[in-house]
């Protein structure tokens, strides 16, 4: 017997978004989840190969995977935005970098990374003064400190937890992030705090830091995910993620 059927629009009626996830990265999928959950807006998630080790030559060969991880995303939707989820990476690749891998296979669609969106925040927050901690080896937190500067942010203070493994990374509890944020707070007056990496898991934190520091907390996963739905004309607000998901793209 052969069924009737009928068919629609499909999930993503508001915005289709997908997201190329590190290998080693536990944290951005399980926070994306609450970010993304709006009616009418699908996620979709690909994977790309990650060594453990997050060091300036294992970051740079993500670049040639970018074109298949993003190929992977279905092929019959029309994303509205891509991300790639990893911040150290989009560094040393550069942001124009990532953009032009994944427009190889996905031309023409808005694409950005942890450290663009993080750029795009500051300036829909109207900070240029920022607290930044970091989990990164020095080479790397000196190299996205450089990109963050030549964007027109000063640092005010910075910290690391110099950890080069990403399954230690994943495991720093959100007590110890939440004590380094107020630890930067403290050492010198910011416009805002830039916790960086996708493997930290800060959502849970953010409010409550901004409450205790008086300053906007900005995350990777945060920025990013707010970053892709404003791309793809998605304007709700939620201030439980913190202030910058109260915020639209500066013009």
């Amino acid at each position: 017997m052969k069924l009737d059927f009928a068919t629609d629009d499909g999930i993503g009626t508001r915005a289709t978004l997908g997201v190329v996830v590190l290998e080693t990265d536990e944290s951005l999928e399980p926070e994306f989840s609450r970010m993304m959950d709006l009616d009418g807006v699908a996620l979709y998630h690909s994977r790309i190969p990650m060594v453990t080790e997050i060091r300036p030559d294992t970051l740079i060969k993500m670049e040639q995977d970018l074109p298949a991880s993003a190929q992977l995303l279905p092929a019959a939707l029309n994303f509205d935005a891509i991300g790639y989820g990893c911040t150290s990476a989009s560094t040393v690749i550069g942001s124009d970098g990532v953009e032009r891998a994944i427009q190889t296979v996905k031309p023409g669609v808005p694409v950005t990374d942890p450290l663009r969106a993080t750029i795009a925040a500051c300036r829909a927050l109207g900070a240029t003064k920022l607290g930044f901690i970091t989990p990164y080896l020095p080479e790397v937190s000196g190299m996205m400190r450089e990109k963050l500067e030549q964007a027109g942010m000063s640092i005010a203070a910075f910290g690391s937890f110099e950890e080069s493994d990403d399954r230690v990374v994943a495991r720093i509890t959100e007590n110890a992030i939440s004590a380094a944020i107020d630890k930067i707070a403290d050492e010198s007056p910011c416009d805002a705090i830039f916790v960086s990496c996708t493997n930290l898991r800060c959502l849970n934190i953010i409010a409550e830091a901004e409450s205790r520091t008086g300053v906007p907390v900005i995350s990777s996963n945060q920025a990013l995910a707010w970053h892709m739905l404003r791309l793809a004309g998605v304007k709700a607000e939620n201030p439980a993620f913190g202030q910058l998901f109260t915020r639209q793209i500066a013009q």
